[in-house]
């Protein structure tokens, strides 16, 4: 009972967080540059924990967190005057040095070290920062806008599909989805989830969009959503099993670590921006 509580009070206050966050541009950017570094300082720990595997936590984190506010500057920046793609140019020195520092740390199996060091930056980085692409969008005018129903829809599509996965599955899951890596969840729950989401996404095209996409579009993107998102939870379980743990970190209460709860994110917000630029060529 007393976990239950510890639970739900976490998640109450995970949710306002970040639906707070997308109303101001500043509070998004500053708690997704700390949920970055929070992210792949996690990581990092973790498969330091590894034989023989020893990766620069510190840099990797701070290589992230500023990728993120990288892209923050490039996708909010409305001075076309300004070469913006110069801001990129510190953290590709850092990846460089990732690699060469290597050359002279004499570990047993440099390749792990920078694969999970690359790992880090293209599985957490990368997605994160691509949250500014769904934020910031330029305007007909030249300008560029902050766009809080974009990224905010995406969360909250996981968020449903999550519900309506376990509620469903719950009641009526029979089926498994994938056995060997995720044993609880079903077929049927996952359809429940995508039930779920699709009907939210119908009620934002038709009551809360204001032009930017049609209501088809929308149901689109709540069903890339949850295909991915679906993938996500998945890769974080094969990731947790192969190392032999139930929880990523234990800095939530009751939730686990910051790869428990934004594992189905890391998939998702990447493949809605495809989704979303793929609709713009057409």
């Amino acid at each position: 009972m007393k976990n239950l509580i510890v639970r739900t009070i976490t998640g109450i206050i995970f949710v306002a967080a970040i639906v707070a966050s997308f109303m101001r541009p500043e509070a998004m950017v500053l708690l997704f540059g700390i949920i970055t570094g929070l992210t792949v300082w996690e990581f990092t720990g973790l498969v330091n924990q590894r034989p023989n595997i020893t990766v620069n936590r510190f840099i990797s984190t701070v290589a992230a967190v500023y990728f993120f506010y990288a892209m923050t500057y490039f996708c909010s920046d409305v001075y076309a005057g300004v070469a913006k793609s110069v801001v990129f140019i510190p953290y590709l020195i850092t990846i460089i040095y990732l690699l060469v520092a290597e050359l002279y740390m004499k570990q047993e199996d440099p390749i792990a070290d920078w694969a999970y060091t690359m790992l880090s930056q293209m599985y957490i980085a990368l997605p994160f920062s691509l949250l500014n692409v769904l934020a910031f969008n330029a305007t007909p005018q030249g300008g560029v806008t902050f766009n809080t129903l974009l990224p905010l829809s995406v969360f909250v599509f996981l968020w449903l599909n999550d519900t309506g996965a376990y509620c469903v599955g719950s009641l009526l899951g029979r089926h498994k989805l994938f056995p060997r890596i995720s044993p609880a969840k079903s077929w049927e729950g996952s359809v429940g989830g995508a039930v779920f989401v699709l009907a939210a996404a119908w009620a934002v095209g038709e009551y809360l969009d204001n032009g930017m996409l049609s209501t088809l579009a929308w149901m689109g993107l709540g069903l890339v959503v949850v295909v991915f998102g679906t993938w996500g939870d998945l890769v974080e379980s094969l990731f947790k099993r192969t190392l032999g743990i139930k929880d990523s970190g234990n800095i939530l209460p009751g939730h686990g670590g910051m790869l428990d709860r934004f594992d189905s994110s890391l998939l998702a917000i990447p493949a809605a921006v495809v989704y979303l630029y793929t609709l713009s060529l057409f």
